[in-house]
């Protein structure tokens, strides 16, 4: 299935426009969502079976999650399980709705398997994602665990970004299984100044308070960061993240840097994802599990494009991997085949 997509399929999506060809793959998907039976039946073939991974207390069916940005809006969520995906972390989700940057806003390299984006948070609100997340069986009952991308308005202040993260968390807490917050997109202005030590400490530390305080329990929270960052400012999130108490890490988000393409040509500004970004995001996992001993929860993501690189990142130190850009180049299954590869790799470390 896998190469039928690569040879027969892919190239007739590509000759749509990236967002295009977003649109009709996803409105596939949100029909078969519709149809959860079903869902549940093509699961029993796609997800591992007799595997468990366990991680901050929850259990995901096997190593393979789809990354945040791919459903925005939590508008897919079981027909993504029931394509093999082990978790789903859907957003980024700000408060209120907003339409994101000005199209064009997506470009492919294929060249290169990698994807140019400037999406900016485009999604329809928490209120809108509590509506469907309200829909699916409830946390600890769904197919995969399902994650929460939580980020700020672009119009909110920086000094009063800790405040929109608050009301994301608030108002879908009782839905998620877990959150990630994002500090780290290219493509919100300024966004990335809350990854700055005092700043970061503000918003995990408030976000953590009010999970502790919850009588129904905590919920595990993951902090996304950039992999643009020196090793000494991860050092410094990393003590930002022992002082707050949340989960975890997932590493990567996309890259503004372009050194890892060819030089020569002008590519397109924004978010870069896919196979330029390995090494660097393989590094950044290298560096976290070696500073913390391997025993923060840490998902990685960034250039998993085969079975090799997906294994590299679980080498390297990730508990979890995410695709993104690979799913797009390597078809609807892609979560399947690389679960079964790991399964192999992992029953042989």
């Amino acid at each position: 299935m896998d190469l039928f997509y690569e040879k027969i399929l892919r190239p007739l999506f590509f000759r749509l426009g990236p967002e295009r060809a977003h649109e009709y793959g996803r409105n596939f998907l949100q029909t078969l969502s519709t149809v959860q039976p079903a869902c549940r039946l093509l699961a029993k073939f796609t997800q591992g079976r007799g595997e468990s991974i366990e991680l901050a207390g929850l259990k995901f069916p096997n190593h393979i999650g789809l990354a945040a940005g791919m459903d925005k809006d939590a508008e897919f969520v079981p027909a993504a399980a029931a394509l093999g995906f082990g978790h789903v972390e859907v957003g980024t989700v700000t408060p209120k709705p907003q339409p994101g940057n000005p199209q064009p806003r997506l470009f492919r390299y294929p060249e290169h398997e990698a994807i140019v984006n400037r999406m900016g948070f485009n999604n329809h609100g928490m209120e809108a994602m509590g509506k469907r997340l309200r829909r699916l069986p409830a946390p600890g009952k769904r197919i995969a665990p399902v994650g929460v991308n939580i980020g700020k308005n672009k119009n909110t202040a920086l000094e009063d970004a800790a405040s929109d993260y608050l009301s994301c968390f608030e108002h879908l807490v009782d839905l998620a299984d877990y959150f990630t917050v994002n500090v780290s997109s290219p493509n919100t202005e300024g966004l990335r100044e809350l990854q700055e030590k005092d700043r970061l400490l503000e918003i995990l530390g408030g976000l953590e308070e009010r999970n502790r305080a919850r009588k129904a329990g905590t919920v595990p929270i993951f902090l996304k960061i950039a992999p643009d960052l020196t090793f000494h400012q991860i050092g410094e999130i990393l003590e930002v993240v022992a002082e707050s108490g949340v989960a975890g890490l997932v590493a990567t988000n996309t890259t503004i840097g372009r050194d890892s393409l060819p030089a020569g040509r002008e590519y397109e500004h924004g978010g870069l994802s896919g196979s330029p970004l390995q090494l660097r995001s393989t590094q950044i996992i290298r560096f976290i599990s070696r500073e913390t001993g391997g025993k923060l929860p840490l998902i990685g993501v960034g250039g998993i494009h085969d079975s090799a690189s997906a294994a590299e990142k679980l080498d390297a130190g990730a508990h979890l991997i995410q695709l993104y850009t690979g799913w797009i180049y390597r078809g609807p299954f892609f979560a399947r085949t690389l679960a079964r590869s790991l399964r192999f790799h992992r029953e042989n470390w």
